[in-house]
């Protein structure tokens, strides 16, 4: 009778030890990423293309907009957009200076001639070169997931920046972003759908 009283008695012990440890495993998963972390594993990656799909949602029109077109990214900072539908268009960004091409009209600027844009460039080029410095520059980070599936939060840490935008949203597995989410302040949202043509290869 004791015998089983004891054994029940170590069996409860057994059971509360495994549920204490398992807690303590599953409270910090090692898979979990942090900002240098999430950098190091994108630093790998030095140049990629993507096919991309838009939708933009804005607040004085009925039905979204929605466009579609090719990604290309040069470490450290070459970024272009090249739109293809509804109609041909494109952005590059490269150093300091941004070209915008429209039908047969090109006009040349400097970044940091428009801050926003400068902005919303180093969030681009920042994730994809893996530069946590041009993040912090201009946005607070927040970082969820692990290598194999993680989104990156940015939220301005400037007034002016923060009157034009609320948060950029990007996602992404492994090496690869997936999607970009630009909520802005007024109301209007831009989502876009990253679709990498040489994905790295998730484990």
């Amino acid at each position: 009778m004791t015998s089983g009283v004891k054994m029940k008695s170590l069996s409860r012990i057994g059971a509360a030890t495994l549920l204490a440890l398992l807690s303590l495993f599953t409270a910090v998963p090692a898979w979990a990423l942090d900002l240098d972390g999430l950098m190091a594993l994108l630093s790998q990656r030095k140049s990629g293309e993507a096919r991309f799909t838009e939708e933009r949602t804005v607040s004085t029109l009925d039905s979204p907009l929605r466009a579609s077109g090719t990604l290309t990214f040069t470490a450290p900072d070459r970024f272009a957009r090249y739109t293809l539908e509804p109609r041909p268009e494109s952005m590059e960004v490269q150093g300091n200076s941004v070209v915008l091409k429209r039908g047969n009209r090109t006009r040349q600027l400097a970044l940091d001639a428009v801050p926003e844009l400068a902005a919303l460039a180093d969030a681009m080029r920042g994730t994809l070169s893996g530069d946590a410095q041009a993040l912090r520059k201009h946005f607070r980070t927040e970082v969820s997931g692990g290598p194999t599936k993680w989104v990156l939060t940015l939220t301005p840490v400037d007034a002016q920046l923060a009157g034009s935008v609320r948060q950029l949203e990007i996602a992404g597995q492994g090496a690869d972003l997936r999607s970009i989410d630009l909520r802005l302040a007024g109301g209007d949202r831009s989502l876009m759908l990253v679709e990498p043509l040489n994905a790295t290869p998730q484990k």
